[in-house]
């Protein structure tokens, strides 16, 4: 990037980037993925689209970050440091309180429709979120090998993100019911920890 495009690009304060995320996330639930336009985002956020396009390129990439910002402490995980992996573990899921989970909970709902036949925003999503939680997740697993928590060599390693996704999104589709943190919390203790051969006492 050139210096006068990197000058462009930081025109936007923390302050308002975060107040363009949350229109983006208030008209994603509102109307979804397809019907979401740049033109209904610069209108809502009193921007130009012309700003919009420069910062961001394009909707798939404003969406994919707008979600990512809306994670409790952004990503954020490796940042945790409790001295456990339960602790860690723990500690990950009280950054949301149960409100917050039950608007994630639905909004991924409906971008995960979308995602899969859409190249761009599946791209976005591997390059903003998916890519940087598996890398901050597995620091957070090489932490617990180097304490002596977890062996090297067991084969959960590679299914950690599923399982806690798999928690996640199936207290909805199973249960008729939010995910809520006293759910994750019982869910890290009776299935991810056991499956990593972690003490839950």
């Amino acid at each position: 990037m050139t210096e006068v495009a990197a000058a462009r690009r930081s025109r936007i304060t923390p302050e308002r980037e975060a107040e363009l995320y949350e229109a983006v996330l208030d008209l994603l639930r509102e109307v979804g993925y397809d019907a979401l336009t740049m033109d209904a985002v610069a209108a809502r956020t009193r921007s130009s689209k012309a700003t919009l396009y420069r910062q961001w390129g394009g909707k798939a990439e404003l969406v994919a970050k707008a979600v990512r910002h809306n994670k409790p402490g952004g990503l954020g995980l490796g940042e945790i440091d409790t001295g456990s992996l339960k602790g860690d573990l723990h500690a990950l899921t009280l950054r949301s309180d149960d409100c917050q989970m039950e608007q994630n909970s639905a909004l991924m709902r409906g971008l995960a429709m979308v995602v899969h036949g859409n190249p761009d925003l599946l791209r976005a999503f591997r390059d903003h979120l998916i890519e940087p939680e598996m890398a901050e997740f597995r620091r957070v697993l090489q932490r617990a090998i180097d304490r002596g928590e977890v062996r090297a060599d067991n084969p959960a390693l590679d299914y950690v993100m599923h399982m806690m996704i798999g928690g996640f999104a199936a207290r909805t589709m199973i249960d008729e019911q939010p995910p809520t943190q006293a759910f994750l919390l019982s869910y890290i203790d009776a299935v991810v920890l056991p499956a990593l051969g972690v003490p839950t006492s």
